[in-house]
């Protein structure tokens, strides 16, 4: 054994050997709701209205980090390009509740500021 390894082979081994496990873990903990959603013929109302927030949940967790983040040279003024596409898209949000109108957009919005007003 080499240097506290648990492998004759070292560590290169172990690391791998955590790797798929994890990998395997985690495919078998989503294939198990596979499983589970594809033998239930419907799906119980208790659990489909909670399921219905899940969208605008990821929405915030991936933009709403990027959005608040001050950049040093802007200093969270109205001329952050993001501040604007980003309460554009709040209220697309607000007005249709389609996450795809909402993507759309503010991308359009923050695409058209960065490019077109403030290049």
């Amino acid at each position: 054994m080499t240097g506290g390894s648990l492998l004759p082979f070292g560590d290169a081994l172990e690391l791998w050997l955590a790797i798929v496990l994890i990998g395997l873990a985690t495919y078998g903990f989503r294939l198990s709701f596979i499983h589970l959603f594809g033998r239930i013929d419907e799906v119980p109302a208790r659990i489909k209205r909670p399921l219905r927030y899940v969208p605008p949940a990821v929405l915030a967790a991936l933009v709403l980090p990027d959005l608040v983040t001050i950049r040093p040279s802007v200093a969270a003024t109205l001329a952050d390009e993001r501040l604007i596409a980003g309460a554009v898209a709040g209220v697309i949000a607000w007005r249709t509740e389609n996450v795809l109108a909402t993507i759309t957009g503010g991308m359009v919005t923050l695409w058209l500021f960065r490019f077109v007003v403030f290049a």
